[in-house]
Parts: structure tokens; sequence; C-alpha cells
């Protein structure tokens, strides 16, 4: 029992293999209806029993994977929001060149040195663009 559980586990995790083995199933059933009606099964109970439970089955299946394709989305989507990813570009940054990690400037500080192309009005409050004036706190 094992071997068959290994396996179905295996294949369930291979979205590739489940969208082959979906479609294959879908086109049979699809051919399945002009032969039960040309050989009268769809009036056997015992046919109409086994079509029924098939698509129970099915039908629950598909709102199992839904469901778990869900809560992965779910899982993802809560790790990033857990991740600081700009801290993390801020530590590469600090660690892989010789740029050195400074306190986040509030709203009206100047900033500590001029960005390239910037220079400081005399008084401080505003930083010339190279076109126009612009306040301390763009920069």
């Amino acid at each position: 029992m094992t071997v068959v559980s290994s396996l179905w586990a295996s294949v369930q995790g291979d979205p590739v293999f489940m969208r082959r083995v979906n479609g294959w199933l879908t086109i049979f059933w699809v051919v399945m209806i002009p032969v039960s009606l040309a050989t009268g099964w769809v009036s056997s109970v015992v046919y109409v029993s086994a079509l029924s439970l098939w698509a129970l089955v099915s039908g629950h299946w598909s709102a199992w994977q839904a469901a778990r394709v869900e809560v992965a989305q779910q899982e993802e989507m809560r790790r990033r929001e857990e991740e600081d990813l700009a801290g993390n570009v801020v530590d590469r940054l600090v660690q892989e060149t010789d740029v050195a990690a400074t306190a986040t400037a509030t709203a009206g500080d100047d900033p500590p040195i001029a960005p390239p192309g910037w220079y400081k009005r005399p008084g401080g409050h505003q930083w010339w663009t190279g076109t126009h004036w612009g306040p301390a706190g763009l920069a």
C-alpha cells in the first residue's frame, strides 16, 4: 500500500500530469456520451449509478484541489507580507558594496548628500534639480 500512496502523492504534486489526466478523462467522457446512447447503456441503472458516482467523486476532487491551491496561495501571500524585501536589499547592498546604511530621513529633512546634479540653495530649504528648484523632502 505504501507504493500506491507514494505514487499517488508524487502524481498529485505534479500539476502538468494532473492537467493531462483530467484532459484525457474529459475527452473519454465526451466520447462516451454517444457510445452510451448508441448502446442503450443510458437506460441501465448500473451505468447511470456508476456515472453519478464518478460525477460526485470528480466534483469533490476538483473542489478539494482548488482549495489546496487557494491555501498555498494564501500561505505564499502571508510569507511575502512578512518578508522585508526592501530591508534585505539594503542589507545585501551594504554587504556587497562600499555603501553605508544610514537612518531613514523624515519628511522635511534635508538629505545628507545632494543627489548627482542637485545643488543645495543657500538657506537649505530647496534643491536645484538642473531645471527647477524643488523642496528638500523630494530629494
